[in-house]
């Protein structure tokens, strides 16, 4: 298949207008509300959109903070700033307190548009460069964000023509900063180009050789969130191809199939624990009797295979990560739970120890890549110029993700060398966890390790040493971080020590706390009855 990474096969605005031009009346997106648009349609709204954000005084190159749910007014922002040259910089819907003060700051944005319900988090943090806000969904539910100008929805809607480019959009233009977990630091923004999110996007929907098993034909539903890279990478892989997407509120297992069978869905990617929760459904005489043709199933589990086998789909399944484009990607239909698959095509991959040196065949060691197509992988992190070259050194991007190879040349996904924790489907920093745990009062440190889960992912321990004197009353440490935290990222399980375990640099032994796991002196929040409430947009 011809890679060639120019304007027409990866821009999105040259895209956008490709399918309007070529077929407008063809099927272009489904949102929650049941209502339809095609190319021609959903393309007019884009580009009054953009007219819309350059009359507020974006410029080509500039930053835009998109902090919306999935839906029209997420993706039609999206396109939008894309349009114009801008970049695209989603904002995860559940930050608060310091994770979204530092994500303000680090992005530089002057103008970020947020849903209406979200604008009472700006009072409490640091709002950096930003000038205005314009709302969504409503007034600002706020009374007063000092030094922010607030519009509303109206400012987003312009019937004029979109103002000319001030040169072509090029294949390596940053087009989105995605934040990703950070580990050892602060979340960092990953610099994406065009040219990375059209091979990650090409991956997604494709086979090792790059090939395509979506058409103008197909309909993707979309079950992540925008804001993340997987519904990002979906949304992409599907304009790449004219295929339409199909965008519900959210992923829910009750309502699944229904949603295929009223939609006509006819691939979808299932992260983490969602193939799990469909297989585990009571079987049906009707579990066949659908239009989905295409599952990929990240991670394959058990119950990936059997998903495959029960709901009579093509399975695929892949790697990947914000900064890489899917660099592994299994051949169809695979049998092994665990594999990720084999190489693709346009990716060097290699096995190596803590000197780089690749380690033999069988034996563990980090993925490192590096691509063969210039672009098609991330350009740096936002702002951190000494992170970047951590990843980069020696040549090669290191994942900092354990794998080891079969004799086949089949990767399998062994463990994370970094301290991140995933759960629900987010990835969560321990480092974000334990900063916003430290403050409060009495906490003299504190460790947050991922154990196991029912559910296949992860759940968060944290291990904690008061102050002397002081005591640690673990409902109330959950009551307070409940305004303060993202509801993914407060902690399941406590453990009060009078000291945490150190190396004789004063390191903190983490995988100690991790292998001994919940103990039985561990307090558990489920146990107690306590619920943590999840922030939703009505």
């Amino acid at each position: 298949m011809n890679l060639a990474m120019t304007r027409e096969r990866c821009v999105l605005r040259y895209l956008l207008d490709k399918w309007r031009d070529e077929t407008p009346e063809a099927p272009c997106a489904r949102f929650a509300d049941g209502r339809e648009y095609n190319w021609r349609e959903f393309t007019e709204l884009v580009r009054q959109q953009a007219r819309a954000l350059q009359d507020l005084g974006v410029r080509q190159g500039d930053h835009v903070l998109v902090w919306l749910p999935n839906g029209l007014a997420m993706t039609r922002l999206w396109f939008a700033v894309n349009y114009i040259g801008a970049v695209y910089v989603p904002v995860n819907t559940a930050y608060k307190g310091a994770l979204l003060e530092h994500v303000i700051e680090n992005a530089g944005a002057r103008l970020a548009v947020a849903h209406a319900q979200l604008t009472p988090r700006l009072a409490d943090v640091a709002t950096g460069e930003l000038e205005t806000v314009v709302c969504v969904g409503g007034p600002a539910q706020v009374d007063d964000l000092p030094k922010l100008r607030l519009c509303g929805e109206e400012a987003l809607v312009s019937q004029a023509e979109p103002l000319p480019l001030e040169r072509p959009i090029e294949p390596w233009d940053t087009q989105s900063i995605i934040y990703t977990s950070g580990t050892t630091g602060a979340s960092k923004g990953v610099l994406s180009s065009y040219a990375h999110l059209h091979f990650m996007g090409l991956g997604v929907v494709s086979n090792r050789q790059n090939e395509p098993y979506i058409g103008p034909a197909d309909k993707f539903l979309i079950t992540s969130p925008l804001f993340h890279v997987g519904g990002t990478s979906c949304v992409y892989g599907s304009l790449i191809h004219g295929a339409s997407i199909v965008m519900p509120e959210a992923f829910d297992t009750a309502s699944f199939w229904q949603k295929i069978d009223e939609t006509g869905a006819t691939c979808v990617v299932l992260l983490g624990v969602m193939a799990s929760f469909l297989v585990n459904q009571p079987p049906s005489p009707r579990d066949r009797e659908h239009p989905l043709r295409h599952a990929t199933i990240v991670p394959m589990s058990t119950e990936g295979v059997a998903f495959g086998e029960r709901f009579g789909v093509t399975t695929h399944t892949l790697f990947s990560m914000t900064e890489i484009a899917v660099p592994i990607i299994a051949d169809p239909n695979p049998t092994v739970a665990g594999s990720c698959g084999k190489v693709r095509d346009g990716v060097e991959v290699r096995l190596v120890d803590e000197h780089d040196h690749e380690v033999p065949r069988g034996a563990i060691g980090e993925l490192v890549l590096r691509p063969g197509l210039p672009w098609t992988i991330m350009h740096g992190y936002n702002k951190d110029a000494d992170a970047t070259a951590r990843a980069w050194r020696n040549g090669w991007f290191h994942s900092g993700d354990a794998f080891r190879q079969d004799a086949d040349d089949c990767f399998f996904f062994v463990d994370r060398f970094k301290d991140s924790i995933r759960r629900r489907g987010e990835n969560i920093s321990s480092f974000e966890v334990e900063l916003e745990i430290t403050r409060y009062p009495g906490v003299m440190e504190v460790a947050a390790v991922a154990v196991p889960s029912v559910h296949g992912e992860d759940e968060i321990l944290i291990a904690v040493a008061m102050a002397e004197g002081r005591t640690l009353d673990c409902a109330a440490l959950v009551q307070h971080l409940q305004p303060r935290m993202a509801h993914f990222m407060i902690p399941r399980y406590v453990r009060v020590l009078p000291e945490l375990p150190k190396t004789p640099t004063r390191k903190v032994e983490k995988y100690r706390i991790r292998q001994e796991g919940v103990t039985p002196d561990t307090w558990d929040r489920e146990a107690a009855g306590i619920v943590v409430k999840r922030d939703r947009i009505a």
